[in-house]
């Protein structure tokens, strides 16, 4: 029986077009890529956010706002950047007409999400890098634990705008369930309130979300130690659910 995976080269194809796609797309490289590690600038020049909180028992707010703007990437990524594309090539039909050829339809799909996976690392490292030179955060102290949940992050992400794309039947749809879903996740991320700085009862019910617990992940690794189960099993199973649910809905037309 022939094969039918598409040549690895139609695949570096696709992956190569997409790319530049992308990077032609000003208002999507803005907000992935640009707007977390601004908005962490434009917090830091704060002059009460540098200072240490006993509150925080002794961190600074701005320290709390590392993992913030790692996970507005994230966010910006899976929900802003991915649906309106990949629901705009069903709707257009491109799905559609490249299920009749070599690059199978899921070849596209799997191109989305590796770009817009990439992009999302980088500009996790760039609001790394800056809070680090700019205001003196301190680095994640235990890297292998911050890569392990930053990776689960961007899986559980990823999987949130798939299942966007699969629910959503038109490109309009999708920016508007997209949108809908927004304003939450950033709740849950601590774009306006730190996670950690929540009330006790807030706080517990935020890290059984899939970015409540990315923010207790990193915050974890952060300070050097290791995510805890529970914030990694949470985020996990968000990400086979949305991924199981992306699966069982998406239609190619």
């Amino acid at each position: 029986m022939a094969s039918t995976a598409p040549p690895a080269s139609a695949t570096r194809t696709v992956l190569t077009t997409e790319a530049r796609l992308f990077a032609r797309e000003p208002a999507a490289l803005f907000w992935v890529m640009v707007s977390p590690t601004l908005l962490l600038v434009v917090l830091g020049l704060i002059p009460s956010f540098r200072e240490p909180s006993a509150d925080l028992a002794g961190r600074r707010v701005i320290d709390l706002y590392v993992p913030v703007a790692v996970l507005f990437a994230l966010i910006m990524a899976g929900l802003n950047a991915m649906p309106p594309v990949l629901s705009g090539y069903r709707e257009r039909g491109i799905l559609r007409r490249m299920s009749a050829t070599p690059v199978r339809p899921a070849t596209l799909l799997t191109a989305q999400l590796v770009l817009h996976a990439a992009a999302a690392l980088v500009s996790s490292l760039l609001v790394i890098a800056v809070g680090r030179t700019a205001f003196g955060v301190a680095l994640p102290g235990n890297l292998p634990g911050h890569l392990l949940a930053l990776l689960l992050a961007v899986a559980g992400a990823l999987a949130l705008g798939a299942a966007v794309c699969a629910v959503a039947r038109t490109q309009k749809a999708a920016t508007a369930v997209g949108t809908a879903v927004f304003f939450p996740t950033m709740f849950t991320a601590g774009v306006w309130v730190p996670v950690q700085a929540m009330p006790g009862t807030l706080r517990r019910i935020v890290e059984f979300t899939p970015f409540g617990a990315a923010s207790r992940a990193l915050d974890e690794t952060a300070r050097g130690g290791w995510p805890s189960l529970l914030a990694l099993g949470v985020m996990a199973l968000w990400a086979v659910v949305l991924t199981g649910t992306a699966i069982r809905r998406f239609r190619w037309e």
